[in-house]
């Protein structure tokens, strides 16, 4: 029989160096409206899983889904500006 172990010491041992650095964490800021309008729209949708959407749902969901296109089109008009951003 053979013994199954956990590698969780050798996971964690290591747990300080996996930090962002300082460029990862300027990349997710600048992210943040695409991933804040990604989750308004999942919301949106969220609603209406258990029920027929109604014409306020529809909306909802449209105003959602334009917010979120408007804002990866302004993340990667700022990524074709400055390379590395949103990449």
């Amino acid at each position: 029989m053979k013994h199954i172990v956990t590698v969780q010491e050798a996971v964690t041992a290591f747990a300080p160096d996996l930090e962002p650095t300082a460029a990862e964490l300027d990349a997710i800021e600048q992210e943040m409206p695409v991933i804040l309008a990604d989750v308004e729209l999942l919301d949106a949708q969220i609603l209406t899983l258990d029920r027929t959407p109604n014409e306020l749902d529809e909306r909802r969901i449209r105003r959602a889904r334009r917010k979120a296109l408007a804002a990866r089109v302004t993340l990667a008009n700022t990524a074709a500006v400055k390379p590395g951003v949103g990449a």
